[in-house]
């Protein structure tokens, strides 16, 4: 009976080993693909959530599939800390076998990205000095012109995910001590802009937009993706 017991916790050990192997194959060979495929300088890290793998990989079903990015460019604009979530993932392992990607569908995909300010500032209008979080929301300090007049002051907007990209919206205005008084009416046509970033990888659209101390955190997300779709 001894001799049955450790068989069994050996048997036991070798098929934990196992799947942990095979997981990290799995997950490698997943970001080599994803690298390879968006031109990525570095290759992301991928994290195939669930235990065990080799079930899931089996059923063809994973429960979600992280995949850290980091740096990204796409549509000509510049994101950090890129970060996407695959969940409810259908791969077929006949398929994976013989890289058929037609029956690969993620219910949905999360990205999530740090849009940093210096960007931001790149698609801004002229005067634009600064932009900074603060706990009445975004705030963008520079010198406006006033009927011809240059004038400082700082102004809280909004930042709102549309069609067309991120838009910044001025909602109040602080003009400097002793300065003149800038009408937001006047802001709002001047200082309006949009940040062309439509969407993350996969397809993902713009669905919320906070800012940090570090950038605008930016969430994108996708429904049935289906990765033979993808470019």
């Amino acid at each position: 009976m001894r001799a049955l017991l450790t068989l069994i916790v050996v048997l036991g050990i070798a098929l934990v080993v196992g799947d942990r192997v095979a997981v990290v194959v799995a997950q490698n060979e997943i970001g080599r693909k994803i690298a390879a495929d968006y031109d990525l300088p570095h290759q992301p890290r991928v994290v195939i959530g669930g235990f065990p793998f080799l079930t899931q990989a089996v059923d063809g079903k994973y429960h979600d599939i992280g995949i850290q990015v980091g740096d990204w460019t796409g549509e000509g604009i510049s994101v950090r800390d890129l970060d996407v979530t695959l969940t409810d993932v259908s791969a077929p392992l006949a398929d994976l076998l013989q890289s058929r990607t037609s029956n690969l569908v993620a219910a949905t995909a999360t990205a999530t990205a740090v849009v940093p300010y210096e960007t931001v500032r790149d698609f801004a209008p002229s005067g634009v000095e600064s932009m900074s979080d603060s706990p009445d929301g975004l705030r963008v300090a520079g010198t406006f012109l006033v009927e011809g007049i240059p004038v400082p002051a700082t102004v809280v907007v909004t930042v709102t995910p549309t069609e067309d990209g991120i838009e910044v919206t001025p909602v109040s205005v602080q003009s400097a001590a002793g300065g003149p008084t800038i009408s937001l009416a006047v802001l709002r046509q001047s200082l309006t802009f949009i940040v062309p970033l439509q969407r993350l990888p996969l397809g993902a659209q713009l669905t919320a937009i906070e800012p940090g101390a570090d950038g605008l955190h930016v969430t994108a997300v996708a429904h049935d993706v289906r990765f033979s779709d993808l470019p």
